[in-house]
């Protein structure tokens, strides 16, 4: 019996520890910025059709080449940083909402026809606890993924992408 309690305690004692190691894994932010940071904003975009979309780009820009971002973590969205051929210091991360979406969804008596309707999206769930003006970014560093937070992002006017004008057919 007292052979039992003890394998019995050190098996408890090795899943409290496994279970505490599991805390360490959690995303780390860098304190040192990885890089020179140049202009960080934001801007909202709608565009000018009905179901045309909407959504936030963030543009950070980086001032040399030593780090590559990989993607952003920003109001409780993420998004993979795109990089224009034009400026390679400048990343883009694009967050698309559900404001001004194309609804295509058939809606009949027939579950058959209901099938083509897409499932709803999950977003993805947001590691970080971020204020409304800050995101956090990932890069890689000698083949490990990093992460620093980037605070007092400002917002640029929006952009309201234009409808294009009806052609006149008198």
């Amino acid at each position: 019996m007292k052979i039992a309690k003890k394998i019995f305690g050190f098996l408890m004692l090795t899943v409290i520890m496994v279970s505490f190691s599991q805390c360490s894994s959690a995303q780390k932010l860098q304190k040192k910025p990885p890089t020179v940071f140049g202009e960080i904003y934001f801007q909202n975009w709608v565009a000018g059709v009905e179901g045309g979309g909407s959504g936030i780009n963030l543009f950070i820009e980086t001032l040399n080449d030593d780090i590559v971002l990989d993607s952003v973590y920003f109001r409780g969205q993420s998004a993979k940083f795109e990089v224009k051929p034009a400026n390679k210091l400048l990343y883009i991360g694009r967050f698309v909402s559900e404001f001004n979406k194309k609804e295509d969804m058939v809606v009949s008596s027939d579950l058959n026809q209901e099938y083509v309707n897409k499932a709803p999206e999950i977003s993805n769930k947001n590691p970080f606890k971020l204020k409304e003006d800050e995101c956090v970014v990932s890069y890689f560093e000698e083949g490990t993924v990093k992460y620093f937070k980037l605070e007092n992002i400002k917002e640029r006017q929006s952009l309201d992408i234009p409808m294009t004008p009806k052609q006149n057919n008198n």
